[in-house]
């Protein structure tokens, strides 16, 4: 009986040794492509799995996640005969593991001659100044290429990139002198532009000037002939009240001659030669200098 027992016990060890070491546990973003008796049986997505012995077994472990792949760099020529270097880099994720496993032999090997024959027909129909203009629409062209040549082999080709376009020795020489000339070309164009605007700035400015002296000078000239014009309009003013004033004192003939000969010894105060005296005034002026002998007499 214990001898029994202790077959049983071993048979038990046994067998659970069996279903532990037939246990499988996908990962995260794995999966497992099944093969029974040498077919495809099942593909294992995450989580926990047990496999018959001997009859199954993992046929292939497949990550389902984004993978990057670069490609060496590859000899291409352009339409107008010029042989470059170009590298490509290749984003692609594994949609079908079954089709990834029996679709075909060394997948990445596949594409990468599918990569380099895909680049050499797009580049033989550009010229070499729109391969080097053009990286975008290379690489959808590529990709999309890429993208229906793949479906048979369950990879999604999500993006090509043209890493490096690497012209000829001489060709990237010439491109440097091209471009030296150009920034040239464009530091003379924008230093004459820059001296162009500062002349119009000082010309401008000049003619502000110009024009505020000008004005200054108007406004010198009005506010002096304003002044002229106010003085004048006083002196009319203090005249026609002096005239008035004596209107109203209604003065009599004696007062107005004598006005007259003040006015008249004022005017010979002056550079005249000659002087014209009125009659009326005549014996008014004689009598005034009989006053002033008989004075100094006395």
């Amino acid at each position: 009986m214990p001898a029994i027992l202790f077959i049983v016990a071993i048979i038990a060890v046994i067998v659970i040794g069996i279903i532990v070491a037939n246990v499988r546990i996908v990962p995260q973003a794995n999966a497992f492509v099944i093969e029974r008796l040498g077919s495809y049986y099942d593909t294992w997505d995450t989580g926990l799995h047990v496999k018959i012995p001997i009859i199954d077994r993992v046929a292939k472990r497949v990550s389902l996640k984004e993978a990057v792949v670069d490609f060496p760099p590859q000899p291409v020529i352009t339409k107008d005969n010029v042989t470059m270097q170009i590298d490509t880099v290749v984003f692609y994720r594994i949609v079908d593991p079954k089709l990834f496993t029996y679709g075909v032999e060394r997948p990445m090997m596949a594409i990468e001659n599918l990569t380099a024959t895909t680049l050499r027909n797009i580049i033989g129909d550009m010229e070499l100044d729109s391969t080097l203009t053009s990286r975008d629409t290379i690489n959808s062209q590529i990709t999309n290429v890429l993208d229906v040549a793949t479906d048979a082999w369950g990879i999604k080709i999500n993006r090509v990139e043209l890493k490096n376009i690497m012209p000829p020795k001489e060709i990237q020489d010439s491109m440097e002198k091209q471009m030296k000339a150009e920034r040239e070309r464009r530091e003379k164009i924008l230093q004459a532009e820059g001296e162009k605007k500062s002349a119009v700035l000082v010309a401008e400015g000049e003619k502000e000037s110009a024009i505020l002296r000008a004005e200054a000078v108007k406004e010198a000239k009005i506010r002096e002939a304003e002044g002229e014009a106010e003085a004048i309009l006083k002196i009319q003013q203090a005249t026609a009240e002096g005239i008035e004033m004596i209107n109203r004192a209604a003065p009599g003939k004696e007062v107005i001659s004598i006005k007259a000969l003040e006015a008249f010894a004022k005017a010979a105060d002056g550079k005249a030669t000659k002087i014209i005296i009125p009659s009326e005034i005549q014996g008014l002026a004689g009598l005034a200098s009989s006053i002033t002998e008989l004075a100094s007499k006395d």
